[in-house]
């Protein structure tokens, strides 16, 4: 997995609420087209430019759609404020209550009142108030969540029929396509501003979603929840994230795709959380000089360095060696394309896999386990989800248990690790397999990783494998 974090200071947009847009009613027979301009150049003319500039482009229409479809969403919470002046001298143990305020933008996805947000926009709210962009304001209530993917849902109940947004399918989405960023960034309420696609399926290296799409349309603190849509007022994501060293927009932002929010949202109002399917396969993206080290013609695609035991790459047949090239219609070209692609997905989906082995084009159908039951193993470690004792024994609510160990370096101590729970892997905290998979993923055998890991006894040691 491509470690871009050392190339760019993901900044969550601070104090941002911001709700994004769903169609409830979605039109499986709509076409998504990636623009209705095309260019037809009979006999190229290289004196002149051939494309469509910003200025040839009608955006009106796309941002009065969108306009109306966002929201500005605050973020009402208290804290307990002590004075520690008080407590000493008069033994004062009360406290002053301090309302803290976050504002942002959002996207209404159905006309009786449906939005959707980002999760850290609307975290620990204690009230949640949404400002329609006719200037009407309603108090809102939380349906749902998914702090991995920072997609939250959220509900008003309006005395009117409200304009909402409808979903274009983000894997049409092409590089260089023209786009809107519709928010609320610094209170400016209802701001669009243009831009293009830079990248697609753009791994970050974040603990959660791998595969945002880039835009260098300006997005600034306020925007985070609000809608990215097409030249047709189309979303296309959830505007989340920007790439800064002092917070404000300088020239790179980061959306949610389409159909990720939108499966997120099905699943939220359909079982109340987050269904997660998994291929159950671990390893690296391919370029040349990975290629050659590991003897390999092809320099595109996923190289598989380990399937998970009992997942469902393991029941199809897949192997150690093999490189993913397709999964369904959808190329992949890297984990990020194949993390997005499954991210789409619930268990017992079922998926089609094309790959080479040997040198041989071959292609199974998958079946996704469910990802809380996975076991996955690395240096000779085999791994698995915390349960519910497990975390009630350690009194922690994140991290993953070694339930068996083959590493030789390690088997002297293997009673006191056998059981014992991973914290952090290279200094950043697990929560899951999940994000241990992915944290994993792209690091062979020779590069060390440093675990912080709590043994059965509840000491805190720092070992590097």
């Amino acid at each position: 997995m491509k470690n871009l974090s050392s190339l760019f200071v993901v900044a969550l947009l601070s104090g941002a609420t911001t709700l994004g847009a769903y169609k409830l009613l979605f039109d499986e027979n709509s076409s998504f087209s990636n623009s209705k301009n095309v260019v037809s150049v009979a006999t190229p003319n290289y004196s002149q430019n051939v494309g469509l500039g910003a200025e040839n482009i009608d955006f009106v229409d796309a941002a009065d759609k969108a306009v109306h479809s966002v929201v500005h969403v605050k973020n009402v919470s208290y804290r307990t404020v002590s004075n520690p002046i008080l407590e000493y001298y008069y033994g004062y143990r009360g406290g002053q209550q301090q309302e803290q305020i976050g504002t942002g933008s959002g996207v209404i996805i159905s006309e009786d009142g449906y939005i959707v947000t980002n999760n850290h926009v609307i975290k620990d709210a204690q009230n949640i108030e949404i400002t329609l962009n006719s200037g009407k304001s309603y108090k809102a209530k939380l349906v749902g969540t998914d702090e991995k993917m920072d997609i939250s849902l959220i509900k008003i109940d309006a005395d009117e029929k409200l304009s909402y947004a409808t979903f274009a399918d983000s894997d049409n989405v092409k590089v260089g396509e023209w786009v809107l960023a519709v928010g609320n960034p610094y209170n400016l309420n209802s701001t669009v501003t243009a831009g293009i696609v830079s990248a697609k399926a753009r791994n970050l290296d974040t603990s959660g979603l791998q595969s945002f799409i880039q835009t260098d349309a300006a997005v600034n603190p306020g925007n985070s929840g609000g809608a990215l849509v097409n030249t047709r007022g189309e979303l296309i994501g959830i505007n989340t994230m920007i790439s800064s060293t002092t917070g404000s927009y300088v020239g790179y932002s980061f959306a949610v795709p389409s159909n990720i929010t939108r499966k997120i949202i099905e699943d939220i109002l359909e079982y109340g959380m987050v269904q997660r399917g998994m291929l159950g396969v671990q390893g690296s993206d391919l370029n040349p000089s990975i290629s050659k080290e590991l003897g390999l013609k092809t320099s595109e695609g996923f190289y598989v360095g380990d399937v998970v035991k009992n997942s469902g790459a393991a029941k199809a047949g897949l192997k150690k060696g093999d490189v993913i090239t397709k999964i369904d219609n959808k190329t992949i070209q890297s984990f990020a394309d194949l993390n997005g692609y499954i991210n789409t997905k619930r268990p017992n989906d079922e998926v089609q896999v094309s790959f080479l082995r040997e040198e041989k084009q071959m292609s199974t159908s998958v079946t996704l386990s469910k990802n809380d039951i996975v076991r996955s193993k690395f240096k000779g470690l085999e791994l698995e989800n915390l349960t519910t004792a497990d975390k009630k024994k350690f009194r922690i609510n994140s991290g993953v248990k070694i339930s068996s160990i083959e590493n030789p370096r390690l088997v002297q101590f293997e009673s006191e690790l056998t059981g014992a729970v991973i914290l952090k892997v290279n200094n950043i905290p697990v929560t899951d397999m999940q994000q241990v998979n992915k944290l994993m993923s792209g690091k062979d055998e020779t590069q060390g990783v440093q675990l912080e890991i709590m043994t059965n006894s509840g000491q805190l040691v720092r070992i590097i494998i």
